[in-house]
């Protein structure tokens, strides 16, 4: 289904034959990591846990970001590797989250944690330079933005009180919703057109290339516009139309037209949780309130969602099996939203706040060793990557007819 945006970075032509997707090994690694760092981080930041370095909102974000996201994105995009590639990559990734440990080899973690950011970026940034329309070719510095916040994230380890901590981190988290919101909608347009198209017969609304558009405009705006207070009522108009338009295109997208596929309903429920956290955060920046409540609507319910419901669905194809019949997908949808329902209730629960915290943790923990626990189960079926390279979603590219 899926076709190239531009010709590989290097010559594949005498390279070894035998070829690991990155997913094989990043995807349930990814989902056992996040279903352990967020306990931990509540055990640092609540509960005196010295040993970690995720005593600060700070840090647990960064490693949520940059670690669990960012693992994620190579994953689903680096595509079929040389074996001895992957080992190398995933050794960087699992030595990079020692990192948040308070061990004499820290700085050797760090080290292996920006070696991996440079080593996606290396990867991905070449690969959609080439692409013939400005919305593709956007991926580019996209991806490129995330892994340099992701290096220069590594120095707040060791230079103390910094002030472009938290707009730093912000900002992060806004480019992580504009690669959501392009690469998510690029995984549901095709996936919920195929399915309208056989059971009526009759293409629907695809990708929306306008709307897409707008979309790439809007947030980028608002996410260069973010670091300054004073622009932020501004921005906040640009993320309110965000919102508005991120629920017009899944009305687009016909949702009731897809109550037989579970599937599908789960990855739509993970973008409406994208129109949730652009309106929650426009109303953050008009209000006097701080801004961090609202950007657990992206990171809980948008990116546990996506994330979970892409992996497995991508999974499942490739075993060539039907996933709409896998029966995890609406309860870790329910698990993840009731993960940020109370997240985002917690700020405003007093006392009780860090119950409400604890339980939005479990939710999120359990969600993620269901994701481990299923992609466990459907690896081992699916089909080895041997010869040249898949041409298909592996390699995270898009479709011919959007290039």
């Amino acid at each position: 289904m899926f076709k190239a945006l531009a010709k590989p970075a290097i010559d594949t032509a005498g390279v070894e034959p035998y070829r690991l997707a990155a997913w094989r090994w990043l995807f349930p690694l990814a989902a056992l990591h996040a279903a352990l760092m967020v306990p931990l981080s509540l055990l640092a930041l609540f509960h005196g846990w010295a040993p970690l370095q995720l005593a600060s909102p700070a840090a647990h974000a960064r490693e949520m970001l940059f670690g669990f996201a960012l693992a994620i994105i190579a994953g689903y995009l680096l595509g079929p590797q040389p074996r001895r590639h992957l080992i190398v990559l995933v050794s960087l990734w699992l030595t990079g989250r020692l990192g948040v440990l308070d061990w004499p080899g820290a700085v050797v973690a760090s080290l292996a944690d920006g070696g991996f950011a440079m080593w996606v970026a290396s990867r991905l940034v070449p690969r959609f330079i080439a692409a013939k329309k400005w919305r593709n070719r956007l991926l580019s510095p996209l991806l490129g933005m995330i892994c340099l916040l992701a290096l220069v994230t590594l120095t707040w380890r060791y230079v103390d009180d910094m002030p472009s901590t938290a707009p730093l981190m912000h900002q992060s988290v806004l480019w992580l919703v504009l690669l959501m919101t392009f690469m998510g909608g690029r995984v549901i347009a095709p996936a919920v057109n195929g399915h309208l198209t056989t059971s009526s017969r009759q293409a629907r609304a695809g990708v929306q290339p306008n709307v897409e558009g707008a979309l790439i405009v809007l947030l980028g705006l608002a996410a260069f516009l973010a670091p300054w207070e004073a622009l932020h009522p501004v921005a906040a108009l640009l993320t309110l139309v965000g919102g508005v338009l991120v629920l017009w295109r899944i009305r687009g997208w016909q949702p009731m037209k897809c109550r037989d596929r579970p599937d599908l309903q789960m990855l739509m429920l993970g973008y409406a949780w994208l129109a949730i956290g652009l309106i929650l955060l426009a109303y953050r920046w008009w209000a006097p309130e701080h801004a961090s409540t609202a950007l657990h609507a992206f990171t809980v319910g948008a990116l546990g969602t996506l994330a979970s419901g892409i992996m497995l669905r991508h999974v499942i194809l490739r075993a060539k099996r039907r996933p709409e019949r896998e029966a995890v997908l609406l309860p870790l949808a329910g698990l993840f939203a009731v993960a940020a329902v109370l997240r985002l209730g917690a700020v405003e629960a007093g006392s009780a706040g860090l119950t409400l915290l604890w339980l939005s943790a479990s939710a999120w923990s359990l969600g993620w060793l269901l994701v481990a626990w299923r992609l466990a189960a459907w690896i081992p079926r699916t089909q080895r990557d041997k010869g040249k390279l898949d041409p298909g979603q592996e390699r995270g590219e898009l479709p011919r007819r959007h290039r």
